[in-house]
């Protein structure tokens, strides 16, 4: 309970004592829009490491050197709140998560999340939804990686090797933008917090980058069905993990 509390203490504090940072970010945006997104990023990293360390847990990287060059579309399993932030913390340049409009509802959050380019999907309105992929099409080509969870919402069982169907749509920014797809393996995170809510437990989370593909490069029938070839590949490598937990 001690490091749940220590967590929600950090979140608080940071976004009630960032109010004047966020306000000098605006200043840096008006003279370079590039310095700003550098900048708020490496607070964000720096806040997300701490309350990383807070769990008392270790992320243990695997493949980082995949990643290639430039903007590129990661897509991961998502079982957990911190993979966001182990995301965040183990990937080179800017990059931006794709989130639930929801989020908007959090005033200084939601301005922080914009700085770091994260992109707000409303996953009931189709236009809504054209318009966030658009604007992910246009952030790649900015050289901004854009990072999704095409489970669309955390899946909640306890297998480890579960995932829920992939939401073909949500490849769409890397096949319109020509940007590689990095698929992404996260095993170990929910046991920090949401297997055992309200306790926090430290965990070792692995984080593995995948061999990156182009889409335009996939034979016909992974083409139309990319959303499932890369679940594929993610569910290869949760399984690789596996083994060499139990090993």
């Amino acid at each position: 309970m001690i490091r749940f509390i220590l967590v929600v203490l950090l979140l608080l504090g940071f976004l009630v004592f960032s109010i004047p940072l966020l306000i000098g970010e605006w200043l840096v945006r008006k003279g370079s829009r590039r310095r700003q997104q550098e900048h708020s990023l490496a607070v964000v990293k720096a806040v997300f490491r701490m309350l990383v360390r807070i769990t008392g847990s270790t992320v243990i990287v695997k493949g980082k050197e995949r990643i290639p060059e430039g903007a590129v579309l990661y897509v991961g399993n998502h079982r957990s709140y911190f993979d966001i932030l182990v995301g965040y913390i183990t990937v080179p340049g800017l990059t931006g998560f794709v989130a639930k409009k929801e989020m908007l509802r959090y005033p200084i959050l939601s301005n922080w999340m914009r700085d770091v380019n994260c992109l707000f999907l409303d996953r009931k309105d189709i236009k809504a939804g054209l318009k966030t992929i658009l604007d992910g099409i246009e952030k790649v080509r900015n050289g901004i990686s854009i990072w999704i969870f095409p489970e669309g919402t955390r899946n909640r069982s306890t297998d480890p090797l579960e995932m829920l169907p992939f939401k073909e749509g949500s490849l769409k920014i890397a096949e319109k933008s020509g940007c590689p797809v990095v698929p992404v393996a996260i095993t170990g995170s929910s046991e920090i917090f949401e297997q055992h809510i309200p306790f926090m437990r430290p965990s070792t989370v692995t984080i593995e980058f995948g061999e990156p593909f182009y889409v335009k490069e996939l034979p016909l029938e992974d083409r139309k069905h990319v959303g499932a070839y890369t679940q594929k590949r993610i569910a290869e490598m949760l399984t690789n993990e596996q083994q060499a937990r139990r090993a």
